[in-house]
């Protein structure tokens, strides 16, 4: 058994796999710009009480999942960012981005972390991809930030997804419906699990978000949100309802849904596979217009987003055979060298192959000319180009297409002239 072995929750990606994140991260990079979004980097660690501010000391994150450390000098507690959502908004805040413009649209692709036990699709270090859209939250923006996200799951492939969502209220209607759920839930104080009895004074809400199954049947007998409304929330969710209709993105209401987070308002949402068994969210988001005020800014500031996470996407991709159709990164050509002695002249040619941009690659182990060319083969490459002594004298080379076995004789510039053609070719496949 080997002494290191990578830590419990983490796990090693190695070059076949990482193709796929390419290709979804390009997706996901494409679709993000045809709306508008930028991207933005956020640090991979902050000051604990930004998230217990921001999401919300009741939540599992803050009170059970965060990675915390303290390495400041004056004390002052850091923590592994658990999402992203609360980073971005301090950025924006820190660089008074919204000063710059009324609105910004802002997405990002990065690494997580969270103290959870370890399962499929779920990792104590992870990966999200997500945007945030500053200065307004009208049903409009609400409407455009979930079009994106389904956006990309179509441009995936992605089949079967099911988009639930809620509409939360503002701030006096959850007030009146947290009473609601108090006055419900107290006669059954006895048979709460431990969970919702901690919810049940701090956080009611978070009650109905509860996986335990032996607690469903209460919760679904349970006040509903949407008899707590006022009409002006109610309008502006129907509004957001009229959207996605226009754009045929199918959904489906669900008056349970109040997602994990404390900063959510009115309009929340979660898209969920049946591929992922009991943990099937993939993403999800909606309003968070009071968190700039949580974090000290002196007015609430409009905003709505949303965060995907990437394993639980490829699992479901992997289990809809999505990705056969993601093209190899493969050497456009591999150099054969059949004596060692012009190893040297290999290398130079192979240099001056790659300054002009053709993907190319060479023995470096010293091997037989059979076993470079079962490399060749392995790693998928288009040609082989022969370098030998009858090639070195005369400076004309025998150039095979692995693919279909034809092989011609040229100088090395109608060699580089001709490569260069066929990687431009590929570009534009």
């Amino acid at each position: 058994m080997l002494y290191y072995q990578s830590v419990k929750g983490t796990r090693d990606i190695f070059p076949e796999e990482v193709v796929r994140w390419h290709y979804v991260e390009e997706v996901v990079r494409r679709h993000a710009f045809l709306y508008g979004f930028r991207e933005i980097r956020v640090p991979v660690f902050e000051y604990t009480d930004l998230f217990q501010r921001g999401i919300g000391a009741t939540t599992d994150i803050v009170g059970k999942e965060m990675f915390s450390f303290q390495p400041d000098p004056q004390g002052r507690s850091m923590t592994l960012r658990p999402e992203m959502t609360a980073g971005v908004m301090r950025a924006a805040l820190q660089k008074n981005l919204l000063s710059l413009a009324p609105v910004h649209k802002l997405f990002y692709i990065g690494e997580l972390f969270r103290k959870e036990r370890p399962q499929a699709g779920r990792q104590r270090q992870f990966t999200q991809f997500g945007a945030e859209l500053l200065g307004a939250s009208s049903p409009a923006a609400v409407a455009e930030v979930i079009t994106l996200m389904m956006q990309v799951f179509e441009a995936l492939g992605l089949k079967n997804l099911k988009l639930r969502i809620n509409t939360l209220g503002d701030t006096d209607d959850r007030l009146r419906y947290r009473e609601a759920l108090q006055s419900y839930f107290a006669p059954f104080h006895a048979t709460l699990d431990e969970a919702s009895k901690e919810r049940l004074e701090k956080n009611p809400l978070r009650i109905l978000d509860s996986k335990n199954p032996a607690m469903q049947e209460l919760v679904a007998g349970a006040p509903k949100l949407y008899d707590y409304l006022k009409a002006s929330s109610l309008q502006e969710f129907e509004k957001v309802l009229l959207y996605l209709g226009e754009r045929n993105i199918a959904y489906d209401i669900d008056h349970r849904l109040v997602r994990g987070l404390d900063y959510y308002c009115h309009t929340a949402f979660e898209v969920t596979s049946a591929e992922l068994g009991a943990q099937d969210a993939i993403g999800g988001g909606g309003r968070y217009d009071a968190l700039a005020r949580e974090l000290g800014n002196s007015a609430d500031i409009p905003a709505v987003g949303f965060a995907v996470g990437m394993e639980r996407l490829l699992i479901t991709m992997e289990k809809q055979g999505l990705f056969g159709a993601i093209p190899v990164k493969s050497p456009l050509v591999y150099l054969v060298v059949q004596q060692q002695e012009l190893a040297d002249h290999a290398m130079q040619l192979a240099w001056q192959l790659r300054q002009a941009g053709v993907s190319s690659e060479i023995d470096l182990a010293a091997r037989s000319m059979k076993a470079q060319m079962r490399e060749a083969n392995r790693m998928q490459a288009s040609f082989a180009l022969f370098i030998g002594a009858t090639e070195y004298a005369t400076g004309s080379y025998a150039l095979k297409n692995l693919a279909t076995s034809e092989q011609i004789t040229l100088t090395f510039d109608e060699v580089l002239h001709f490569l260069q053609e066929h990687s431009a070719r590929q570009l534009l496949d």
